[in-house]
């Protein structure tokens, strides 16, 4: 009787261990077939850069056409040469529009340097200027500036509505800064070499208060475009720009 149920035993084991063989080569098969390797992937928005590090590409004179000549490349950098002598008729405007994005640069201006991003330009002949539509991330030297600055109108500010925190950390001029514009469904973050800066909402009572009883109460279409170009700005002074990049977020 034992040898018999030992026979038996081993036959069951068998049968058991030949299904499972083959369980397993299905499984082998059935994942060999769906790979990830096989599958499309799915990827966020790619960082696009606005700027080649040779070339003007991309960009055009606001409400012009044609040459940019008051801009220049030097040394892998865009440089404004500070042909405007004031703050009218040399910025530049990006080919592309952008509503819900995340923009990094780097930046640095000379003694006495004033300059700015701008986004959600609008480009009409009713407008001599970025500024009348697009609101500005300020770059400017906070020491040497020829004129008394105030808070809003230092580096970092969101111009003339916010200024920046106490965790502003601002190179010296001839230095390298790193900024970054955040813009996403109304939600606006400025950062300013690793810190945020500053933080507010477009569009809600606060913002609509300070535009409308400060600077901008005479330009009513300030801030108010969801869509538009990239601005940077000639104001008469030189100043650096590279490594210009922006994630386009959902809409």
């Amino acid at each position: 009787m034992r040898k018999k149920f030992l026979n038996s035993a081993c036959v069951v084991l068998l049968v058991i261990g030949v299904t499972s063989c083959n369980d397993s080569t299905n499984t082998s098969t059935t994942t060999n077939d769906t790979t990830m390797s096989d599958k499309p992937v799915k990827t966020e928005e790619a960082w696009v850069s606005l700027f080649d590090g040779k070339t003007l590409n991309g960009w055009h004179g606001f409400n012009k056409t044609g040459e940019i000549k008051n801009w220049a490349i030097e040394d892998g950098a865009m440089v404004c040469l500070g042909a405007a002598k004031d703050a009218h008729g040399g910025d530049i405007v990006s080919d592309n529009q952008y509503e819900n994005f995340e923009m990094t640069w780097e930046w640095k201006v000379t003694k006495g340097g004033n300059s700015g991003v701008m986004y959600h330009v609008i480009e009409n002949p009713k407008y001599q200027a970025p500024y009348e539509t697009g609101p500005e991330y300020q770059m400017i030297d906070d020491i040497d500036f020829p004129d008394k600055l105030e808070e809003w109108q230092k580096s970092g500010a969101d111009y003339a509505m916010n200024m920046t925190n106490d965790k502003k950390k601002l190179k010296p001029v001839g230095e390298w800064n790193t900024s970054k514009i955040v813009f996403n469904k109304g939600h606006v973050e400025h950062w300013l070499n690793g810190e945020k800066v500053i933080e507010f909402q477009a569009w809600d009572d606060a913002w609509t208060k300070k535009k409308t009883e400060g600077k901008w109460k005479d330009y009513p279409d300030y801030g108010s475009a969801k869509k538009g170009g990239i601005a940077l700005q000639d104001h008469g002074n030189k100043v650096y720009f590279k490594n210009i990049m922006i994630l386009p977020l959902p809409e």
